[in-house]
């Protein structure tokens, strides 16, 4: 009777030739969401492929490297999602299908949305398209709003602040409360929409109070006249000298 071969590891599976960068990047990516962004090494990609750690080195400079081709990879495929979403739509609509889109992403791919969090350099930043593209989708939909820099940034760090930590806080299990997850977040997408609505002003914006501390009459009409000084208070009576005592100390003290 013959014997069944037993079933080898995923990684073995996977064939040894072929290799290139974007394979390489795309298995890390799934490893990721898999065994979590902090287990992806070059040690456990090559175990993947079945090959030695020094085979990966023709294809990524290390590490770093590796971790950040997958932030563009990930952050490409986000933006991808989120610009779907929010095309043709404006206000709260926009704002809505951006914060579903990226909570979808965040919970359904742990793994790469945790590599979109990496500080990436600027030259990075500059040359990747994917990220530009980030950037015009989320300015356009603040811009819908009224809002221009220095005002636009500080939106923008609003806004994902408060989409990261939700989804953070939700993919670890730490909200306890009954209250259901989803409603949760549509209340805080409608706060949110109410604060982009109203944003404060900036005192650079605000109008320029006249000398007298009102503000000045509209064009065509006459400022009504400031009221008259008040009386200058009436003089007080001297206070009587300090009667003196011994040694021409004062008897007498406030």
């Amino acid at each position: 009777m013959s014997r069944t071969p037993s079933a080898r590891p995923p990684e073995a599976r996977i064939p040894r030739a072929g290799l290139t960068a974007d394979r390489l990047v795309a298995a890390a990516a799934d490893l990721a969401d898999e065994a979590g962004y902090e287990n992806v090494t070059l040690s456990a990609l090559a175990r993947r492929f079945h090959v030695k750690d020094a085979s990966l080195y023709a294809h990524v400079g290390g590490l770093r490297d590796l971790r950040t081709r997958m932030a563009l990879l990930a952050g490409g495929e986000m933006i991808d999602r989120i610009a779907a979403a929010v095309e043709g739509r404006t206000g709260k609509d926009a704002l809505a299908a951006f914060a579903g889109a990226y909570r979808g992403y965040a919970l359904g791919h742990p793994g790469r949305y945790a590599a979109t969090q990496i500080r990436l350099d600027e030259a990075t930043v500059t040359d990747a398209p994917a990220l530009r593209r980030t950037t015009e989708v989320i300015n356009g939909l603040l811009r819908a709003y009224g809002l221009e820099e220095p005002d636009l940034t500080d939106a923008v760090r609003l806004l994902r602040s408060s989409f990261h930590g939700y989804c953070a806080l939700e993919s670890a299990g730490a909200f306890g409360a009954p209250r259901d997850l989803g409603a949760s977040w549509d209340r805080m997408i409608d706060a949110l929409h109410l604060t982009l609505e109203n944003w404060p002003r900036r005192a650079a914006d605000r109008p320029t109070e006249g000398v007298s501390g009102r503000d000045p009459a509209p064009p065509g009409t006459t400022a009504p006249s400031p009221p008259p000084p008040a009386a200058p208070p009436a003089p007080r009576a001297p206070r009587p000298a300090p009667r003196r005592g011994p040694a021409g100390t004062a008897a007498n003290r406030d």
